[in-house]
């Protein structure tokens, strides 16, 4: 199957282009192939960013450019009802452990190039921005307990102070106002990855460049330490994983 990028030109996939696709899905199946090597096939055959399917807004691609391959995976699962092993899909979907080790080449080879570049997007700004905060809030924690006080709901907020100057409800504020998105009283999980994603391009705006790489560090390290797998290569890591220089004063 072909591997073409996400369109963001057109938000709503139609029954006629999601169809053939999901077709060649159970196809694979029946023929004996391997539902995860399938499975990713016919994620790097999909074109749509967004869509509705049994009443439900699945939105792929986050800010245009980071793609949720999970979110996909689940609503490419949904479609075939009993064609899976429900141990295995669950393992993947609820907990991130695929049932074959793939190395990370190849997973780009499967999704395909554009793709896995949006899935970096993913992985850099919205599940490790995620893992940053988490982190963060664990050191709070050990602080507090250290010195004998330890109030649960001030942990996030002072998480979001040390990483990114202001409290949570601020930084949703200032998330919204940017967006031109109404200033509700909820938040529901696709807005809550969108936030999380404007969170880690303003990290990268805003903070210097020590504290950049030191604090993705820190994500990615957390991720790793509870278990949580990617597809990364190694010269595919970014840039703002390396703190600059220390420059020697004069003699």
């Amino acid at each position: 199957m072909d591997n073409p990028e996400i369109d963001t030109n057109s938000s709503e996939a139609t029954l006629s282009e999601v169809d053939p696709i999901i077709k060649h899905f159970e196809s694979s199946l029946h023929n004996d192939q391997n539902w995860y090597i399938a499975l990713l096939e016919t994620i790097g055959a999909w074109k749509r960013a967004q869509e509705t399917f049994n009443g439900r807004i699945y939105q792929y691609l986050i800010g245009g450019e980071a793609f949720d391959w999970m979110l996909l995976a689940e609503r490419i699962c949904d479609a075939v009802p009993g064609m899976i092993p429900e141990d295995e899909k669950n393992a993947l979907l609820f907990r991130g452990l695929p049932p074959i080790n793939l190395t990370a080449g190849k997973f780009k080879e499967l999704i395909g190039l554009v793709k896995y570049h949006n899935y970096l997007n993913y992985y850099y700004g919205i599940t490790a921005e995620e893992a940053l905060i988490f982190a963060v809030e664990e050191e709070i924690r050990k602080e507090k307990w250290a010195w004998g006080y330890a109030h649960e709901a001030e942990a996030t907020n002072e998480a979001y102070r040390r990483i990114y100057g202001s409290t949570f409800n601020i930084m949703l504020r200032h998330f919204r106002r940017d967006k031109n998105q109404t200033q509700n009283k909820s938040i529901d999980l696709t807005e809550l990855k969108e936030f999380a994603y404007w969170r880690f391009k303003y990290r990268l705006k805003m903070c210097e460049k020590a504290k950049v790489a030191s604090d993705s560090r820190k994500a990615i390290n957390w991720l790793k330490n509870h278990g949580v797998t990617s597809y990364i290569q190694r010269q595919d890591v970014p840039e703002f994983f390396v703190e600059p220089p220390i420059e020697e004063p004069p003699k």
